[in-house]
């Protein structure tokens, strides 16, 4: 073959590339129309430029070699989306004239740490099921592995200088608050490492401007009101994000604090997860009203998938600038579902069939949904995606091992930390000889 018919196949190779890298370009969740942009009309003619001069300082089998290695180049140029825009499921509104967005834009950026963010969740929790089996891990234990979407979201929306408080299933919040996987893990396996010096467990995590972590059901509810009030108070201009189960709205206490929020127009967003069930009873059978976000009344109420992070995220602001401009609470329900049973004693499926949960798991799962969106846009590759999943395997893994060989705190930590900022005092212990050191 001569010079001349190897460089018209090359120059005819190198503009199919770079036409491809120009469509792809101009993608934003939605085929953009087929039409050519200078600059990527500027970049075909470099490439072809480099075929040509090659050619003509080479022999053909140079040339072959050299527009081989060109049109791999060309291909970092289609790089991936870094923007999209998707369509989200309409939210269900109480007493509001307008909801968030149908739509909501995600960056490059922002979907890798959410997809690492939810896989983060997802695993730990499967490493705490496994821990407890093995006895390892004791008492209460309440996993969050199908909810991560609400999560994920829910801190998109706000930022870590507000404020959240949470019910006992409050291992993802302690991790999107800003706790670390190890401290995690020791706390949950009662080790010195953990994030409340383990003598708190599953159910009492905290780290700064989160408050838990509560084992009373509903009793978070006005402890979140009370910090509104702080907020309000302080003039600070932030939230308190105030979660609750679908068991716990029908508590007394949930609608005291209502009417409170609202007469103080306090700066809240109430949220129910609704997870279908309140530990082992479907809503259908334990809440006479299922329409939870109208349980305000008089409050501002959404309905959202709390499957999609998207969803979640947008109603999310929605609800925070409500806030934040002064008018008072509002109430979101977000309809998710566990995967778990209500807690590790609980095996999940006496009251519901392992197909009904196979059935979510297919069609609805939160972490598959943004992960199909990412590489249908071209906003990631399986390669990269794995690779993400490998490294959280792996940091699960070492801050298991972390939470299997730390020590455990000592009896003389037993009682410190009673009060922030104080002397040191003495503590009775179980008898009146028994001595012992509170520290802050």
């Amino acid at each position: 073959m001569s010079s001349s018919a190897v460089d018209v196949d090359l120059v005819g190779n190198v503009i199919l590339v770079a036409f491809c890298f120009d469509r792809q370009e101009g993608r934003r969740g939605k085929p953009s129309a087929d039409r050519w942009r200078p600059n990527s009309m500027q970049k075909m003619l470099t490439i072809i430029s480099n075929v040509l001069r090659g050619s003509a300082r080479s022999n053909g089998a140079q040339v072959v070699s050299e527009a081989a290695s060109l049109v791999v180049a060309s291909r970092s140029y289609a790089d991936f989306t870094p923007e999209a825009t998707f369509d989200i499921k309409k939210v269900d509104l109480h007493r509001l004239e307008e909801g968030p967005p149908l739509t909501a834009t995600l960056t490059r950026e922002e979907g890798l740490k959410y997809y690492r963010t939810m896989q983060t969740i997802r695993r730990m929790e499967l490493k705490a099921d496994q821990l407890y089996k093995q006895k390892i891990i004791r008492g209460f234990c309440h996993l969050y592995d199908g909810q991560e979407a609400c999560a994920v979201g829910i801190e998109g929306g706000i930022t870590l200088s507000d404020h959240l408080i949470t019910a006992y299933r409050a291992h993802g919040y302690t991790l999107t608050r800003g706790g670390t996987v190890r401290e995690i893990m020791a706390e949950l396996t009662g080790r010195r490492g953990g994030i409340a010096k383990g003598k708190g467990g599953s159910m009492h995590m905290y780290t700064k401007n989160f408050y838990g972590g509560n084992g009373i059901v509903g009793a978070q509810v006005p402890l979140g009101a009370g910090v509104a009030l702080a907020c309000k108070y302080l003039g600070n201009d932030q939230l308190c994000v105030s979660l609750y189960g679908d068991g716990a709205a029908n508590q007394g206490q949930i609608f005291e604090t209502y009417n409170m929020s609202s007469l103080w127009k306090l700066p809240i967003i109430f949220i129910c997860e609704n997870n279908q069930y309140a530990m082992g009873t479907s809503v259908e059978r334990s809440a006479a009203s299922t329409e939870y976000y109208k349980r305000g009344d008089y409050i501002p109420g959404i309905r959202v998938d709390g499957m999609d992070v998207l969803c979640v995220r947008e109603a999310t602001k929605f609800a925070a600038a409500h806030c934040r401009s002064g008018k008072g609470p509002i109430l979101m329900e977000l309809q998710t579902y566990r995967y778990h049973g209500h807690s590790m004693s609980d095996p999940g499926v006496s009251y519901r069939t392992r197909e009904e949960i196979q059935e979510v798991r297919s069609k609805s799962d939160p972490i598959s949904m943004l992960k199909d969106r990412m590489l249908s846009n071209n906003m990631a590759s399986i390669e990269e995606l794995k690779e993400i999943d490998i490294a959280v395997r792996k940091e699960i893994e070492d801050a298991a091992q972390f939470a299997t060989t730390d020590p455990e705190p000592p009896l003389d930590d037993l009682c410190s930390h009673i009060f922030a900022n104080d002397q040191p005092f003495e503590v009775r212990g179980a008898t009146p000889w028994t001595k012992l050191t509170s520290t802050s």
